[in-house]
């Protein structure tokens, strides 16, 4: 059977066969999408095991300097109420994701011009401080030593999506960024020891099926240790506004590709792919090869705010009631929730240092600078 053939090379070969991920990510019937899905499952089940991670999201800021044609947070959206978390409103969100058992605190933001490096550094040694979890940032391109900084002051990951491996294709989408530039910062995180994490949007136009297979080839040639992948959703905002979505379908054959050719990488169930069908596409992704699931802890008056694309209020039951939905998803799987870290299983190939090495943090304190 030519799709038994073709999964078992993706899955054996070094570097697959980018006619073979097209292939894939092209199959049309309901059969052999469901072979697929459960074809990643099983890998998922052999690397990753049957535990589902849980990250809890904080996006404490939506104001950004970027100009994205599809994102409702672009500066040019000027109905779009800002706002910008206070340290202690962070904190407190910070409390509420360690009493629910996470280990994992996200950072998210848009790229805020007005961004303080000090003050996102002494936040996360704060965090660090009084929280035994790790702690991912989202908050997009910026310089060595603004990375450096925070890696410093405790973060131990930093999640930066290349959207798409297509330059011009990103230029289109990306007015004023520059491709390379992203592929730099990518580089320059992983060279300062963050467990990195990138990912692509699927399905926006002018995106084509050989663009989504070079994502996956670059995914698995960069050992990212977490990947996030969701559908393109049009935001009536923005100049994609009329759009057509990416779509589901053509998202969880992204995911379950991307499961069997990167293999221990953590791929989450996205809020993106919840927002088109609730939970149920959150269920549907665990089965395709997903083993993360990230609730979302910003205060409710907030995350009206971070309105990034519609349909974010599908997901967005109370962090409590949250975890309960994934504790009785993973029941109906046969799958458990696990409270651990969830650090990266990339580290044969690259040495993390979470909480350790030669990083020193200079935090300002009434007496002066003090090197911690």
């Amino acid at each position: 059977m030519q799709l038994q053939r073709v999964l078992n090379r993706v899955y054996s070969e070094k570097r697959p066969r980018i006619e073979d991920l097209e292939f894939l990510l092209s199959l049309k019937t309901p059969d052999k999408r469901d072979a697929l899905f459960d074809f990643a499952d099983r890998v998922r089940e052999t690397h990753m095991g049957r535990g589902i991670l849980l990250r809890g999201i904080v996006e404490f800021s939506n104001h950004c300097r970027n100009t994205c044609r599809y994102c409702g947070l672009n500066r040019f959206q000027d109905g779009l109420e800002r706002f910008r978390m206070t340290r202690d409103e962070v904190l407190a969100c910070v409390r509420n994701i360690d009493e629910a058992g996470i280990k994992t605190v996200v950072l998210q933001s848009g790229e805020d011009p007005e961004c303080d490096s000090g003050w996102l550094a002494e936040l996360v040694f704060d965090i660090k401080e009084h929280f035994s979890g790790a702690v991912t940032l989202s908050v997009g391109e910026w310089t060595a030593e603004e990375y450096d900084l925070w890696r410093r002051a405790g973060a131990d990951r930093y999640l930066l999506k290349i959207e798409t491996t297509n330059p011009k294709l990103y230029r289109d989408l990306h007015p004023g960024m520059d491709h390379n530039f992203r592929l730099a910062c990518l580089e320059t995180l992983a060279s300062l020891d963050y467990q990195t994490g990138s990912g692509s949007i699927v399905g926006i136009k002018g995106q084509s099926v050989r663009d989504l297979a070079k994502d996956i080839l670059y995914f698995s040639e960069s050992e990212f240790s977490m990947l996030g992948i969701g559908p393109f959703i049009p935001h009536s905002g923005t100049d994609m506004g009329r759009e057509l979505p990416g779509g589901m379908d053509l998202a969880l054959k992204m995911l379950a590709v991307a499961r069997i050719v990167t293999k221990n990488t953590h791929l989450p169930a996205t809020t993106a792919l919840g927002s088109q069908s609730g939970s149920s596409a959150w269920k549907a992704a665990l089965k395709a090869g997903a083993n993360v699931i990230m609730p979302n802890f910003t205060p409710a008056p907030y995350r009206r705010g971070y309105d990034i694309y519609p349909g974010r209020d599908r997901v967005a039951e109370s962090p409590k009631s949250c975890v309960a939905v994934v504790e009785s998803m993973a029941r109906s799987i046969r799958r458990t929730v696990d409270f651990c870290r969830g650090d990266s299983l990339k580290m044969n190939k690259r040495v993390f240092q979470a909480d350790a090495g030669p990083f020193y943090f200079r935090k300002k304190s009434q007496g002066g600078d003090t090197i911690v």
